[in-house]
């Protein structure tokens, strides 16, 4: 006897990405230094994610406040996580956050120039500063550590499932993290569009 079992629709986010949706559909991402943020309103029943590898854009480099274009910084992508879920009738009073990664796994050495970029802790700072001066309350997390994590939102009761990434695997997200920061930042050295008003 078959069975007719129906399929979870699923999504699967890279650094930069953000998704929202009013779909109990599940949300799923890799994470080393990332961080990836889990916001939701239980009440109109909007969900969505975001995954971002800096905090910020570094105007003149120095202090690790790294932010660009779109969700790559975890100022935009939090911006554009919160807006999108308002635009889908989301609550601003209603939005709870589940906040994930910021893993110390990209052990860049330091120089002389900088210091060393400490860039998982930076991120789990931001995060929940960020969340706790837009007053939504963070839920839940798991943050910090020395290890990569796969998190899977569940949009049909907003809970977390999370894996930890066994070290010998945690150099695949090394790798992908190191060309994804390498190319955000020769991006962020580029001289700034003129603006027109």
């Amino acid at each position: 006897m078959s069975q007719n079992v129906k399929q979870v629709p699923k999504r699967f986010l890279r650094p930069g990405e953000h998704y929202v949706t009013n779909d109990p559909i599940v949300l799923s991402t890799l994470l080393g230094s990332c961080v990836a943020v889990c916001l939701y309103d239980p009440v109109e029943r909007v969900l969505g994610m975001n995954h971002f590898l800096l905090p910020m854009r570094n105007p003149a480099g120095g202090a690790l406040a790294l932010a660009s274009d779109a969700g790559r910084y975890g100022l935009w992508a939090m911006e554009l996580l919160i807006n999108g879920l308002l635009n889908h009738g989301a609550r601003r009073q209603n939005l709870r956050a589940k906040a994930f990664g910021g893993g110390n796994v990209l052990n860049i050495p330091h120089s002389a120039q900088a210091p060393r970029l400490q860039i998982g802790a930076a991120n789990a700072q931001f995060v929940r500063h960020f969340l706790h001066e837009d007053q939504i309350p963070l839920v839940a997390e798991d943050l910090g550590g020395d290890r990569g994590r796969q998190i899977f939102f569940d949009g049909a009761d907003f809970s977390v499932y999370l894996r930890r990434i066994p070290a010998r695997q945690d150099q695949q997200i090394v790798v992908a993290e190191r060309a994804y920061l390498h190319h955000t930042l020769k991006v962020q050295r580029r001289p700034a569009p003129a603006e027109f008003f």
